[in-house]
């Protein structure tokens, strides 16, 4: 789900081979637990199938989402439901939400403390905030081996150019009660997640580490993810299939 600064997400693939994201979100669902008649905020909704899991259980849902390509696909597939092209970051609402939900996002969003100012503004008094994201090591066996393969190729990059933030329980949670919020759970989450096919790795990369290649050409990355591929097989590939090394951090605060 969408927070980059270019908006190069591809929503059919991102729908076609990456409905995990969206599955597991489910669980996230049940710790939000949400009441008919609620007015929810889903942030970072993608092509909007967890916002229709919501709106289906009679909440009043908007779907926000920084990628205008995920926001016409969600309201092309949900044309009932209220979705707007909007960056965390320039969230303008207060006192609206009785929950902000947020699954597989804010690790995206590289100014957090910002993002949760706005999320805190975002909802009533006594509000909750529920989120899962990448925590800390999310990861970072692929994305370790794409960096040593951008240096092996001499691709330009800086660790500015890493995309993400993957923060530990304490960071996190720290930031999140120096915006005000209560926290009430956190969870660091060790998910080995498997991915669509056999070329699961492939369209991995290709979907989310993409602005990390944007400075070379088609004909290098062909060959950077080839290499990643024939690196990490031993690794990562299992049973027929290749498993990502996700690690998710889940969160639970009010606004007091």
């Amino acid at each position: 789900m969408a927070n980059k600064e270019v908006d190069d997400w591809n929503a059919k693939l991102y729908d076609d081979k990456h409905a995990f994201v969206s599955k597991y979100g489910k669980a996230i669902i049940q710790l939000l637990a949400p009441k008919q008649g609620e007015q929810i905020l889903d942030l970072g909704c993608g092509t909007g199938d967890l916002a229709y899991n919501l709106y289906e259980q009679g909440v009043t849902i908007i779907g926000v989402d920084k990628s205008e390509k995920m926001i016409q696909q969600a309201q092309l597939k949900y044309p009932s439901i209220k979705f707007i092209v909007r960056d965390v970051l320039d969230l303008t609402y207060s006192n609206t939400f009785d929950a902000v939900f947020s699954n597989a996002t804010l690790h995206w969003v590289k100014q957090p403390q910002q993002a949760l100012r706005a999320l805190y503004s975002s909802l009533k008094p006594g509000g909750r905030f529920v989120a899962e994201f990448g925590g800390k090591g999310n990861v970072k066996t692929i994305t370790d081996e794409i960096i040593r393969q951008i240096h092996q190729l001499e691709i330009p990059y800086s660790p500015e150019n890493f995309p993400w933030y993957f923060p530990s329980i304490g960071e996190y949670t720290s930031l999140m009660e120096e915006a005000g919020f209560s926290v009430v759970y956190a969870e660091w989450i060790d998910r080995p997640t498997p991915l669509d096919g056999d070329n699961g790795l492939r369209n991995w990369i290709s979907q989310f580490s993409s602005s990390l290649l944007d400075s070379t050409t088609e004909l290098v990355k062909e060959e950077l993810i080839t290499r990643v591929e024939t690196t990490l097989k031993g690794t990562l590939y299992q049973n027929g299939k290749w498993v990502a090394d996700y690690k998710r951090l889940r969160v639970t605060g009010y606004k007091n």
